[in-house]
Order: structure tokens, then sequence, then C-alpha cells
């Protein structure tokens, strides 16, 4: 693989021969077998966290257990099968939060990436103090300039530390996303605006404490092209999601890769999630018959997401994703990015990331 035209993405002392992060898939599309397979490669491969633990046999019974365990066994699954660099999604919004980051950093993970929810905490809760003594970087999702103004500041007031790299997720994004529905179509909400404007933030606290901060711009990118033009506005690296999801490593079943190989670019649409986000999926029947105001009855375990109004939901939404993940799409469906519907085939990990790099370099030829 010619790597001569792609930068590589540096966060700290860590270097990644490709600039690209594999955006963490939550409730099992993500775990140890694709996470690896695309460290392999010389990228960054992310174990996603979230209702990890629901295929455990006695999730129902001992939830938070479950978790811990199976994202301890997703993380030293990957690093038997790769050297590469690993890293573990977990998001803000999730109730054990605070374990599993702690079994990330135990298990001496690369890097946390922490979305849904600003991490404004304090240094105890957020192990700070142990986490600059680890090799484990910390790097937030966020949504718009004002989030990350808001994260670095709180930090350099309270921890006199600061995060070691950020990704600017724009509304082209799968899963819940960080922006009022009003704000997915505006103009000023797109990657393109926001990401020069987070760049321009970081740079002041780039200085102050004489520290590199890459910004990886995310959300809606598909093609090595576009991970040039976003290169070019001064991102340092992409992370992908979506075009993971149609490789023969991804964790999620044959069905659920048969959604985005099917789905057409109607099919993609906002739902509101009981999570109290909007979120992109790919349309079905289950979805059809939610919007139509047919409940799905559940008893709720656990309230797995602090801001999910799980008694006046009309489904649970880690159930259906969990069915969705198995290939059970009539009792669930898959979030997917905006470009899903440019899938047209599942290929190795290695070849789409051989194919990227080739874009890349047409892109700069061009």
């Amino acid at each position: 693989m010619n790597l001569e035209k792609i930068p590589k993405l540096r966060i700290g002392e860590l270097e990644a021969e490709i600039p690209i992060i594999q955006g963490g898939m939550g409730v099992g599309i993500s775990l140890s077998r694709l996470a690896s397979a695309v460290a392999k490669t010389g990228a960054i491969g992310v174990i996603a966290a979230a209702g990890i633990g629901m295929l455990e046999p006695d999730f129902s019974t001992n939830y938070r257990e479950a978790n811990r365990r199976a994202l301890r066994k997703e993380i030293r699954k990957a690093r038997e099968m790769t050297n590469g660099i690993i890293g573990v999604n977990i998001m803000m919004a999730l109730s054990d939060f605070d374990e599993l980051l702690r079994v990330a950093v135990e298990e001496g993970v690369d890097l946390v990436l922490i979305g849904a929810g600003l991490p404004l905490r304090n240094p105890k809760t957020l192990l700070l103090n142990e986490l600059k003594e680890a090799r484990t970087k910390i790097v937030p999702i966020v949504s718009s300039a004002r989030a990350t103004n808001i994260i670095f500041k709180y930090w350099t007031k309270n921890y006199k530390y600061i995060p070691d790299a950020v990704v600017v997720e724009g509304p082209l994004a799968g899963g819940h996303l960080g922006f009022k529905k009003g704000q997915i179509n505006d103009p000023n909400c797109r990657l393109e605006k926001i990401l020069p404007e987070v760049i321009s933030v970081i740079k002041t606290f780039e200085k102050q404490f004489n520290k590199s901060i890459p910004v990886i711009a995310a959300g809606g990118i598909y093609t090595g092209a576009d991970i040039y033009r976003f290169i070019r506005l001064g991102a340092q690296g992409a992370q992908m999601a979506t075009r993971f999801v149609a490789t023969h490593e991804c964790d999620a079943s044959d069905k659920f890769k048969e959604a985005y190989l099917k789905c057409k670019k109607e099919d993609l649409i906002i739902i509101d999630s009981p999570v109290g986000l909007p979120g992109r999926a790919i349309q079905n029947e289950f979805l059809r018959e939610v919007s139509a105001g047919i409940r799905k009855p559940f008893r709720c375990l656990w309230q797995c997401l602090k801001t999910c109004d799980f008694e006046n939901s009309p489904y649970c939404i880690a159930l259906a994703l969990t069915n969705a993940k198995r290939g059970n799409l009539n009792e669930g469906f898959a979030f997917a990015g905006a470009n899903a519907y440019k899938v047209d085939k599942i290929v190795s990990v290695k070849e789409l990331v051989e194919t990227l790099v080739i874009e890349y370099e047409n892109a700069v030829l061009t």
C-alpha cells in the first residue's frame, strides 16, 4: 500500500499510519472483530461500549457486571488479534459511564472517545489523576465550537489538563446526533462550517498548553476524497462508521448489513429517540409502526441511558438495537449515516481501507 501521499494521524505519542478512526457503533455493531481488523490496517479500531453486555447470558439480572465483563473481554480479544491502535467509545449518557471508563483505563486502551454529552465532571469521577499517569488518550466528540470551548475551558480551570484530541461530528452522521431537528439541514451546522470554528477554538489551548491537539472530522465522510477535502480544511484525520458496517469483519449480523445494501436515499430518516435526541436510521416496518403510534411493550430492566424517558417511551431502544444487531429487524432497526444508500457490496476491511487510500491519492492528484 502506497502511504506517501496520505498523512499519519498523531495523537500524543500514538501514531496511526492511516488517518482514519473507525466510528464506535453501539449495541454490538463494532466489537473486537471489526476494531482489530481496522487496527491491523494501520487505522484506529474502536469498540463501542453502549449496550455491550446485552448479549451476555446474565444481562437481565446483572446488567452492570455484564457490561463491565463484556467490555473487558472485547478489549482483550482485540489485543490478542492486533498490536494496532484500539479505542473504546463510551457515551456520557450511559448510566454506568464511570464504571466502563474505569474498565477501559484498567485494560490500557489507547484512547477513549466520549460522546452523547459533555465530559464535565470532577477529577475523581473522570479518573483524571489516573488518566494523567495512564497511556489512555481522551477524545471528546463534539458538534460545535461552543461545546468545544466549554469542555476545554472547564478542564483548564478545574483540572489544569485538557483532552488529547477532538472529533467534530456533523449532522450527516448515523445514530444519535448532537443537533436539534431544526439544525440538521441548517447550512450553519454543516461539518464544513463547524470544523474550522472548532479548529480556531483549539488553537488557543494548543498555545496555552504547548500541546498538539488533532481535530478529526466526522459525519457523512464516505470516500477517500472526502477525507482529503476535510484534511485540506484543517482536520488531521477522519472518523467513519457507516462504511465499516459493509465489511465482512463487522460484528453485526448479515441481515443487518443487508439493510444497508437494500436501503435507498429516501429510506434514511430522522427519528425521535427515546433518549431525547434525534437519530438517523433506516426506515423499516418497526419504525413505521412506532410512527403510527403503536407501542412495543417492554420492561425496563435498568435505565441504561440517563436521559431515556422509559416510562413513556413507545419502545426500548437498547432492545430494538440488540434485535437489529442479531438480524431480527422485525423487532428493531438499524442506525445509519446519510450516505448509507451508497453501500452496494460487502468487502473486507483491508479492501475498504486500500480503496479509501487510493481515493485519497487520486483526490490529491486532481
